[in-house]
């Protein structure tokens, strides 16, 4: 059991509605990491990404750093901006 497991664990003992958010937030976490890997693989900057969607660096930085409440057609729009196509799957 790794670090990261162990402090979940704490905290899911001390208060159980601990993993509820914390899965949430990760799950946040990671559509912004995929959308900057996928920025990062086009080789692209932020700026580049920011001017094929019309809009600021700052945008693009709060839609890769901070992925909560984005709507699907922004989604689309930055996969498509990067030269990929968004695919959902609901498991």
């Amino acid at each position: 059991m790794d670090d990261l497991d162990k402090y979940i664990e704490k905290r899911t003992q001390q208060n159980p509605k601990f993993i509820d958010g914390f899965d949430r937030g990760y799950e946040q976490f990671k559509i912004g990491a995929l959308l900057k890997r996928a920025r990062l693989d086009a080789g692209l900057t932020q700026e580049q990404v920011a001017e094929k969607l019309h809009t600021k660096k700052s945008a693009i930085s709060r839609i890769e750093n901070h992925a909560e409440d984005i709507r699907l057609s922004t989604l689309e729009s930055f996969a498509e901006a990067v030269g990929k196509h968004l695919r959902l799957e609901v498991a």
